[in-house]
């Protein structure tokens, strides 16, 4: 089993977890984070080595990615298991999955990679790598059918995990807010790359906000003890951002999102959390300027959220790359206190779809897998 990042260490829990239940002398090795590791996975390299992101910026990392999956390769056919299940990161795991599948190795890939969106090409490569894709989402369940993939849809371990009603009264009490405060949680992604870009660019937002609703409380959630890091450099640098009324937590992201009466938001993972939280949001992403213009012209879609895909129409302002400018997310964050029903609307929307993906992913992915085992 094999996760690159932090969300995949949490889907490999999950599954681990589940597959335990189905057999007793369960061995689990490859790459895992600390909750797969806390289940007696065991982690052949660092799951860190594995987290980049863009599409320039891996190439600078390549000898060192390329040599992990020769080493993790060679060690498998060696050592065959009865099942590779590789979750996400779909350049570094199909490469593998595939080899693995031609040396007589079952493979499973849990996540799609979204070449429903982009790089549609990919599919005969996933064709010829996976003997069964596990997908979160309905629509890529659908696409996967269309081109023959064995697939099985098994909802997202988030929706079973986080409640159809989250108590923000004691998140906000926890947090040191009271009941009537306005608050805006700021998520600027869990990686290097990512803060760098688009740290200074929230707490710009939040300045800019800040200076025309001066009541506004913002939270800000680090990753990881380097995100705060870099995150306190950067308020420390930045013009005004000092003065905020900011509060910055180790972790706790859900309850930071528990807590925000709307939130400005990376584009990614989070913001399928920040929906089943019910919470009104705006998303931002910005990428080195080669990958966007690279990653642009590949999209087959227009939206890049999560929700506005499983809606198939545009929910939540999506505000991209150049566009992205602290005017542009403080008047989008703002809106949603000035038209209270714009959040009401969005929170029963958000409501049906949370229904729609509470489906026991965990243990449906282990069925799916032990079915694979049988066959």
């Amino acid at each position: 089993m094999l996760a690159g990042e932090a969300s995949g260490d949490i889907l490999g829990a999950g599954l681990i977890q589940a597959l335990q239940k189905r057999f007793d002398n369960l061995e689990v090795v490859g790459i895992a984070g600390p909750r797969m590791q806390a289940l007696g996975a065991e982690s052949l390299f660092p799951m860190e080595r594995l987290s980049v992101m863009g599409l320039v910026e891996p190439l600078k990392r390549l000898p060192e990615l390329l040599k992990i999956r020769r080493t993790l390769r060679e060690h498998f056919i060696a050592n065959p298991p009865d099942v590779f299940i590789g979750i996400d990161s779909p350049d570094f795991n199909l490469g593998l999955e595939e080899a693995l599948r031609g040396a007589g190795i079952p493979t499973v890939h849990y996540v799609s990679p979204s070449v429903w969106a982009w790089r549609r090409g990919r599919i005969k490569k996933i064709a010829r790598a996976v003997d069964h894709m596990l997908t979160l989402l309905p629509f890529e369940a659908d696409f996967y059918r269309e081109h023959d993939v064995p697939v099985s849809f098994v909802g997202h371990p988030l929706a079973d995990e986080i409640p159809l009603e989250v108590d923000v009264e004691a998140a906000r009490q926890s947090l040191g807010f009271a009941p009537e405060d306005q608050v805006v949680a700021l998520l600027p992604g869990s990686r290097g790359g990512e803060v760098r870009l688009l740290g200074p660019l929230f707490l710009q937002a939040a300045i800019w906000c800040q200076q025309r609703r001066p009541a506004l409380k913002f939270v800000l959630p680090a990753a990881n003890p380097e995100r705060r890091q870099q995150l306190e450099q950067q308020i420390a640098e930045l013009p005004g951002a000092s003065e905020l009324s900011l509060t910055v937590l180790d972790g706790n992201s859900q309850q930071a999102l528990t807590a925000a009466d709307a939130v400005l938001i990376a584009s990614g993972t989070a913001t399928l959390e920040t929906m089943l939280m019910n919470k009104p949001m705006v998303v931002a992403y910005k990428m080195a300027t080669l990958s966007y213009a690279i990653f642009s012209r590949m999209l087959h879609t227009p939206w890049v959220s999560l929700p506005n895909l499983l809606a198939q129409r545009e929910l939540v302002p999506e505000i991209l790359q150049d566009d992205a400018t602290p005017e542009a997310l403080g008047g989008a964050v703002l809106n949603y206190f000035d038209d209270p029903l714009l959040g009401d609307r969005l929170r029963r929307e958000f409501s049906e779809m949370h229904q729609e993906l509470r489906r026991n992913a965990s243990e449906k992915a282990a069925d799916a897998v032990c079915t694979l085992l049988q066959k």
